[in-house]
């Protein structure tokens, strides 16, 4: 009988985010009873400091409680780690060096998922924070692959982020929905073939088949991969 991996989440950048994250890996799961369902572990820590001021403003460092966290997924039992957070993956080889299970790297599985199933796809439009953007998480796997990533101008990257903490805060998911098709209608129109919701809170107001081009859902891609990788 083969082993099941142990999925460790570490969470709390959003609570909303992680949710999200962890009903996916659900739905994503084939199972038809409770006992077919994988072992999940949910460190949902909140108070891992917000990881664009850090790497904009010189905010307070998040990369000791990143550190803490995934060593406490390790201790209680976790086979791998993924983050639902896209910005903490600036920290990804930092976090990497303090434990000994691997951490899936949610924006290099995105890059890869756009390589291999929508390989006529050259430009792609990317909703973020502006730590994501700054960092050039995205852009570096992706030019690799010949993918070029289209950054909203400063004004639209100011909306994306109201949109982020709008959802973080719990406002009203509708409005946020409306701006959020509005602002990628304009990246259409600049040439996206398709939007990167790059940041854990896009997918929650911007879904695929709302615009004219896909939207590339990187949680789901990370679900995706975590359900294979805990069952294979």
């Amino acid at each position: 009988m083969k082993k099941e991996r142990i999925i460790g989440i570490l969470g709390g950048m959003g609570p909303e985010a992680t949710i999200d994250l962890f009903q996916k890996i659900v739905r994503l799961t084939p199972a038809k009873q409770d006992q077919e369902h994988l072992k999940i572990i949910i460190f949902n820590n909140p108070k891992i400091p917000d990881r664009t001021k850090a790497i904009l403003h010189d905010g307070e460092n998040p990369l000791p409680e990143l550190v803490k966290t995934a060593q406490g997924l390790e201790k209680t039992g976790a086979d791998f780690i993924i983050m639902p957070c896209n910005t903490a993956h600036y920290f990804h080889q930092e976090i990497q060096k303090k434990v000994s299970i691997p951490i899936l790297n949610m924006i290099k599985e995105a890059a890869l998922y756009i390589h291999h199933t929508l390989p006529l796809i050259k430009k792609v439009g990317l909703f973020a924070t502006q730590g994501t953007y700054q960092a050039g998480l995205y852009q570096s796997y992706l030019s690799e692959l010949e993918i070029e990533t289209l950054i909203p101008p400063e004004t639209a990257q100011q909306q994306i982020m109201n949109i982020i903490y709008g959802v973080k805060a719990g406002h009203d998911l509708g409005s946020l929905n409306r701006e959020a098709i509005a602002l990628a209608e304009l990246e259409i129109k600049r040439g996206a073939q398709a939007i990167i919701a790059g940041c854990t809170e896009i997918p929650l107001v911007l879904k695929d088949g709302e615009i004219l081009v896909p939207v590339i859902d990187p949680t789901l891609i990370l679900a995706k991969r975590a359900v294979e990788k805990a069952t294979k």
